[in-house]
């Protein structure tokens, strides 16, 4: 299949589009074009990506300053790309972070904080797009992680969150087949991304080291054409990374070896960041 086609024309929103994956994700629609409505937090970013993807002669997107937990930030965003390109037919749910920590360390709080992004911010990017992708018979993608499958010591809010988006995505898409619309759940290993520089308030810390050695990472762009082509394919769900399709398979066949490398991990006082958006 010709996945930059597929995508050609198409007007497609990527929430968390100024870093890591959705940044990547936006340089290689803008390429195959796309019409693009980028959403983030950071205009700055934003406004440098947008001036990335005209320099290389594709339409300059739309840039909406986004917070996907402030109510009505996502339903202006849909208005702006209705306004700007008639329709909507992709949406990448791609706003998230981790809140790691051992349990006895956090407060609920900070579990509410890693849900409200990872959660109930991609719910409200569903919800807020759910009529337009409806009446294009789009296509929604969630960005999930590996990490929904196989929980780790030093995680718990971060596996919670994508547990419960492999969950939305399991239960919705039969739902919304029915009307033609397509849902492709993302559960990525470990990808070269900004997300471990991201404190548990949501902060980003461009000077903080990667814990994951390089050698384990899957090249960011090389992960976005496997989403775009799992995208493309309507796939329901993509895993990506062979060390995220070897944990799968442990996970699901034989658990206690998980369970075993986890309570050693724990012994040694070592929780390690799950790759997701």
């Amino acid at each position: 299949m010709n996945v930059g086609r597929f995508f050609a024309g198409k007007s497609v929103l990527i929430t968390g589009a100024s870093s890591g994956i959705g940044r990547t994700l936006a340089l290689q629609l803008g390429a195959a074009g796309a019409l693009l409505t980028l959403c983030a937090r950071r205009p700055e970013l934003l406004t440098t990506l947008a001036d990335e993807v005209a320099a290389h002669g594709a339409v300059r997107p739309l840039l909406c300053v986004c917070d996907v937990r402030q109510e009505g930030d996502l339903e202006q965003a849909v208005v702006s790309a209705i306004r700007t390109f008639s329709k909507l037919d992709v949406v990448f749910a791609n706003a998230g972070f981790g809140v790691v920590g051992y349990f006895e360390r956090l407060s609920v709080v900070d579990y509410r904080r890693q849900f409200e992004t990872n959660v109930f911010g991609v719910l409200a990017t569903l919800k807020a797009c759910q009529a337009e992708i409806a009446r294009s018979r789009g296509s929604f993608v969630i960005m999930g992680s590996v990490a929904g499958y196989c929980a780790t010591p030093g995680n718990s809010p971060y596996c919670m969150s994508k547990f419960a988006l492999r969950g939305l995505a399991e239960s919705i898409t039969p739902e919304l087949a029915r009307i033609g619309v397509s849902v492709t759940l993302i559960s990525p290993g470990f990808v070269v991304s900004n997300i471990r520089k991201v404190d548990n308030a949501g902060r980003f810390h461009a000077e903080a080291p990667d814990p994951i050695p390089g050698w384990l990472a899957l090249d960011t762009e090389r992960a976005c054409r496997r989403i775009l082509r799992a995208t493309a394919l309507h796939r329901p769900e993509a895993i990506l990374t062979a060390h995220g399709k070897l944990l799968v398979v442990i996970e699901r066949f034989a658990p206690w070896i998980l369970r075993s490398i986890g309570r050693r991990m724990a012994a040694l006082g070592r929780g390690h960041r799950s790759e997701a958006s």
